[in-house]
């Protein structure tokens, strides 16, 4: 029977049964323990597993992640918090250099069994330094795996199914959706973790995003239904591998695509899906595939010009209605 909790609360169950279920399993980062998490995720197991289990670090990200990375070449199952996206910067080496390279390197003889958790996004006026999205930094890494949970379900399943993983995963959580509410289904048939789903059906435009931008998209098309445009959303789920099927299926069907992201759109992660889909797509499609995403400066600290540099559900509508009623010209993308 399907339960409404918090998002922050899909992840801590998630967490606490992976944790009862194999001692293998273990939490480290900034105020993980006995705070409970930046964002209450690791709220109480603390008091359930011990300082062994539960482990606060230092200030020292790069430490930390690499002591993840050890931990799991000798058989743990490390689940690592950076308090912040932003914070990922001074973890990269662990990440990129070790993570992600080591199976390959070593013939497959060291699987890598390691998650780690960054909350990051735009949230509200945390300015540009703590407004970062670093997706297209760790797309561009061959050997990770990249999950981008955008509902409770999906994000108390993609956890546990990334914690169970021999390879290193990337949790993509934004967090404006921590105190998100939605139901959350233990009988559920889980979906695997990098397949995309299509949230709204649709016919006449294929609209694309991934985390909170998957919501809003969810928005715009209700918006748009309002002037009899049917548009399909697609909730990508995973950033690396990408469900490609689940995406030509539907602009096949609908002729229209618009990939929605709330990073930046040079060089980010809707440049790679829509230049993939005018690969793919190329006869189906009656327009080119457009992107709509942050304009291209540093995040605003003033809330009004926060709110004027990422997309809305009201600004994809427009760029969907845009692109169905008149087909912009290359090089219009926002």
């Amino acid at each position: 029977m399907a339960q409404e909790m918090f998002y922050y609360q899909a992840l801590n169950r998630a967490l606490d049964e992976e944790m009862a279920a194999d001692d293998s399993v273990f939490i480290l980062g900034e105020d993980v323990g006995l705070y409970g998490g930046s964002y209450r995720v690791t709220e109480g197991l603390y008091a359930r597993y011990g300082e062994w289990r539960v482990r606060d670090t230092p200030i020292s990200e790069g430490s930390f992640t690499g002591l993840g990375v050890g931990a799991a070449l000798i058989d743990m199952r490390p689940v690592v918090e950076i308090m912040t996206v932003n914070f990922a910067l001074l973890a990269l080496d662990a990440i990129i250099n070790m993570a992600a390279k080591i199976p390959f390197m070593s013939g497959g003889q060291f699987p890598m069994p390691l998650v780690v958790r960054m909350p990051g996004g735009v949230a509200r006026q945390l300015a540009a330094q703590h407004s970062q999205r670093l997706e297209h930094t760790l797309m561009n890494v061959p050997g990770l795996r990249i999950a981008v949970p955008a509902t409770v379900q999906d994000a108390w399943w993609q956890l546990k199914q990334a914690i169970r993983s021999e390879e290193p995963i990337i949790m993509l959580e934004h967090e404006l959706l921590y105190f998100s509410k939605g139901e959350l289904d233990e009988t559920a048939d889980a979906i695997p973790m990098h397949r995309a789903v299509v949230r709204r059906p649709g016919e006449d435009i294929t609209i694309i995003g991934y985390s909170r931008m998957a919501l809003l998209a969810e928005e715009a098309a209700a918006l748009l239904a309002e002037s009899g445009i049917s548009a399909e959303v697609i909730d990508l789920r995973s950033l690396r591998p990408i469900d490609w099927a689940t995406c030509i299926a539907s602009v096949q069907k609908t002729h229209h695509c618009l990939v929605v992201e709330e990073d930046c759109v040079f060089a980010g992660a809707g440049a790679e899906v829509a230049a993939k889909l005018a690969e793919a797509c190329f006869y189906e499609l009656d327009a080119p595939v457009q992107r709509h995403g942050a304009l291209d400066i540093p995040t605003p600290y003033n809330r009004s010009l926060e709110i004027a540099s990422i997309p809305t559900a009201e600004s994809i509508a427009e760029a969907a209605r845009r692109l169905v009623a008149e087909p912009p010209a290359a090089g219009d993308e926002k």
